[in-house]
């Protein structure tokens, strides 16, 4: 089965010379949850932007649910829902006309109960007949979900959709993105909440200064480049790491009290044994440790950091 979006070699160079992406090749497949991270400035927006229509390629191709969307706009665009980062809304229209309204600017008849479901998983059906301006920016931006849902899009796309939002908001809309996938449907979201990502994304991309850096299976990408780090609360506390451990990968937190080892989980020799020997020999004692695996946030900023 062809991927439900294929974006080829689609670059962006903007009039005053910016380039804002760079060759970027990235397929998505029907019915998995694809985060797309990186700094700001990345270009998360500028590529979701071009695969929504709103901004042009420079060059490149893409293709939504095989449908070109410089060829064939119309018919791609209605197959993907968008929730930007900026609240757009008609301030002055009910929450239950704004929702209607996006779903009859795609062509789709009416469909009440559609509707009433949609806000209702959204916490907005006892807000059907406020005025978006009577509504909380909590609330507004939940009002932006269901117009984004309302045409029963196959591809949804979520842009930095959980920044600076309460946290009853963030739960809904994870609940709403598993129902969502359990019923075919692609997210494809941006996010700064990198942990999110770790928990919701089946498959990760990395973007910085327009280039893809990698795409990976979340699962893959932690057990592949992620390293664990051994803890020991130190007896006393350590001012320097001595000389003689200059060879070990060290450092001291909280301080000089914890001592704390990075190291692969996936080698032959992780190397514990013997620094652990070799702490004895020099009479540094510690009264616990704890090891634990870095995270995704970890793995992204050492990659951005080694592409620099």
């Amino acid at each position: 089965m062809p991927p439900i979006l294929s974006v080829r070699a689609v670059a962006k160079t903007y009039k005053n010379g910016f380039t804002a992406l760079r060759a970027v090749d990235l397929a998505i497949e029907k019915g998995e949850i694809f985060a797309l991270l990186g700094p700001n400035g990345a270009g998360k927006t500028t590529l979701i932007s071009i695969v929504c229509g709103t901004v042009t390629m420079t060059s490149g191709q893409v293709l939504v649910d095989g449908h070109d969307i410089a060829r064939d706009y119309r018919a791609a665009r209605s197959r993907i829902g968008l929730v930007p980062q900026e609240i757009a809304l008609d301030i002055f229209a009910t929450v239950w006309n704004t929702v209607s309204f996006s779903r009859g600017l795609f062509g789709k008849r009416p469909n009440p109960a559609y509707i009433e479901s949609l806000l209702r998983d959204l916490s907005l059906w006892d807000k059907r007949n406020s005025r978006v301006i009577e509504l909380s920016g909590g609330m507004k931006r939940r009002v932006m979900i269901a117009k984004a849902l309302s045409h029963e899009p196959d591809i949804l796309f979520l842009d930095e959709p959980t920044a600076g939002v309460d946290v009853g908001l963030r739960r809904d809309m994870w609940t709403l993105v598993r129902k969502l996938r359990d019923k075919g449907v692609t997210v494809i979201l941006t996010t700064h909440y990198i942990e999110e990502a770790e928990e919701m994304a089946d498959r990760v991309g990395v973007i910085d200064d327009g280039r893809l850096l990698l795409v990976e299976e979340t699962t893959h990408l932690m057990r592949k480049l992620g390293k664990r780090r051994l803890t020991l609360a130190l007896q006393h506390p350590m001012e320097a790491i001595p000389p003689e451990l200059a060879g070990w990968s060290l450092e001291l937190e909280a301080d000089g009290q914890h001592l704390v080892y990075s190291f692969d989980a996936n080698a032959e020799d992780t190397g514990i044994p013997t620094l652990l020997r070799r702490l004895g020999e020099k009479g540094i004692d510690f009264k616990d440790l704890d090891t634990s695996r870095s995270s995704l946030e970890d793995i992204f900023v050492s990659l951005v950091e080694r592409a620099a």
